[in-house]
């Protein structure tokens, strides 16, 4: 019986610590750009959270519950190769557009499945990667060749 008291102690302590991590992490103002998609004919235009280290990449939109349609995030990475993804604790279905460096879209995992722990790849080398709404891709024809620019700057290398 004392055994589960103590158990129960720390996961009262990590449930805590987590909630504490989480309200600092939204509370952070994170840095916002702009981002401009075109795809076909159209060109839409976003404002998106920059992921550029590894505690944001690994953060990522977990825990949100809301994502404006001219919202997202975008995810930095140093160099171009073969990504993953999973919705572990994000609540929101996302579309995960992975974009090469020359800005072209190589690849989008469409309506990523909310909670799901499962690996989403990019198919082909990507050194950045958008997360919007997920559906929205679909709905205004970003797909493969599409392209999107953003104010460029160094990224800092992977940890």
């Amino acid at each position: 019986m004392r055994a589960t008291g103590v158990v129960v102690a720390i996961l009262l302590l990590c449930g805590q610590w987590l909630a504490a991590a989480v309200a600092v992490a939204q509370d952070a103002s994170p840095e916002i750009v702009p981002l401009t998609v075109e795809a076909g004919a159209n060109t839409y235009h976003f404002a998106v959270e920059v992921a550029d280290d590894g505690a944001e990449r690994s953060l990522g939109l977990m825990y949100r519950d809301r994502l404006a349609d001219d919202a997202g995030m975008l995810f930095l990475y140093p160099d171009e190769r073969l990504r993953t993804f999973w919705m572990k604790n994000t609540p929101l279905p996302l579309d995960i557009i992975f974009i090469a460096a020359d800005g072209r879209v190589v690849h989008v995992a469409a309506d990523a499945r909310p909670f799901d722990e499962t690996m989403i790849p990019s198919i082909e080398p990507a050194q950045a990667a958008l997360e919007i709404r997920g559906g929205l891709a679909a709905m205004l024809g970003i797909g493969p060749g599409a392209r999107i620019t953003w104010p460029q700057r160094e990224t800092p290398p992977e940890p």
